[in-house]
Parts: C-alpha cells; sequence; structure tokens
C-alpha cells in the first residue's frame, strides 16, 4: 500500500474516494454529486487531502482536512476505509500519514468529531444536560465505535455537542497534539 496526495489532474481517485465516503458514510452521504464535492473541496490549496492505494490500484482508503486557527488546528475529516479492507491499518497508516502532513504545515493539534447516531457509545440515548461534562467522563465505547480507533491512535475526548444529531444522538469531539 502506498499513500499519495489527491490531486485535482486524478480524476479516476477522486470517483474512488467519493465512492469511498458514499459506502462508508451511507448515513450522512447518500449523494453521489455531494460525495465528490466534498472531495473536490479536499483538493483546495489550504488543505491536506491523502489516499491509500493498495498495489492492484484501488483507493481502499481516504483521509482529509483543513486548516483552523491560524494553522495551528487541523480537522480531520473525513476519514474512511474499503470496508474489505478495515482492520489491517490502513486507517492507522492514513492518521499517521496526516500527522506527518499537519506537522510539515506547522500545525500542533489535530480535532476531529466522531458522531454517536447508532448506539455506538455509552452516551447514546442519554440526557446529557445539564452536567454535560460529568456524563462525558463516564464515557464507554460500545459495537466498536470509531471513538475507540482514535483513542488506540493517541487522541483524547476533549469535548461533546449533545443532541447534535438529535435527541440522545452525541458528537463527541476528540484532539491529539501533532508531536514536532
Amino acid at each position: 500500500m502506498r499513500i499519495l496526495s489527491l490531486t485535482e489532474d486524478n480524476k479516476i481517485m477522486q470517483e474512488e474516494a467519493a465512492r469511498l465516503l458514499l459506502e462508508g458514510f451511507a448515513h450522512a452521504w447518500n449523494d453521489w454529486n455531494e460525495c465528490l464535492l466534498e472531495v473536490e473541496e479536499s483538493l483546495q490549496e489550504d488543505r491536506i487531502s491523502r489516499v491509500a492505494v493498495h498495489e492492484n490500484g484501488q483507493v481502499v482508503g481516504w483521509i482529509a482536512g483543513a486548516s483552523n486557527y491560524g494553522g495551528n488546528v487541523w480537522d480531520l475529516h473525513p476519514l474512511v476505509v474499503h470496508k474489505d479492507y478495515q482492520g489491517q491499518g490502513i486507517g492507522r497508516a492514513l492518521v499517521a500519514d496526516f500527522e506527518s502532513c499537519v506537522s510539515e504545515k506547522g500545525g500542533m493539534t489535530i480535532f476531529l468529531g466522531t458522531d454517536d447516531e447508532d448506539n455506538g457509545t455509552s452516551l447514546y440515548g442519554q440526557e446529557l444536560y445539564p452536567d454535560v461534562l460529568e456524563n462525558l467522563k463516564q464515557i464507554q465505547n460500545r459495537n466498536h465505535h470509531p471513538f475507540g480507533f482514535y483513542e488506540k491512535a493517541g487522541f483524547t475526548v476533549v469535548g461533546v455537542l449533545p443532541d447534535a444529531n438529535g435527541f440522545g444522538k452525541p458528537d463527541i469531539f476528540m484532539a491529539k497534539r501533532v508531536a514536532k
């Protein structure tokens, strides 16, 4: 596997990345044109957009991000790995590569949100108010929620937005300092 920058001139890889988004995030992305637009937007100069390419030439993973706070913080969005290639270290390799890219650009922190819309954590279906932070301290992974993957990759839960996706469906915020 190789990790490469996704470029404007490689329309085939762009379409493969969009297909990954469509298949991997069907609950959030259900329109081909929106997925393709998301990929195209990731190609802007102030962004990072990288693909994992299998030895057979197939795009099997995609990660992207945009800078915020004057380049100090990079928002990782999205990260997706083809379902047939999950659990093989591709996601972790993409995150490590993304960290290197952020570091090269002078970034200090990577930030992400990971929604719980399907009972993936102990926060799902819960009334998190009025003591949101106390409830967040009790978070537990259920059903292989992505926040467990990000924890293993060195990210820390830094917050939660209750009801971001409807009652009891929070967005969990995570961050990681990038090594200099």
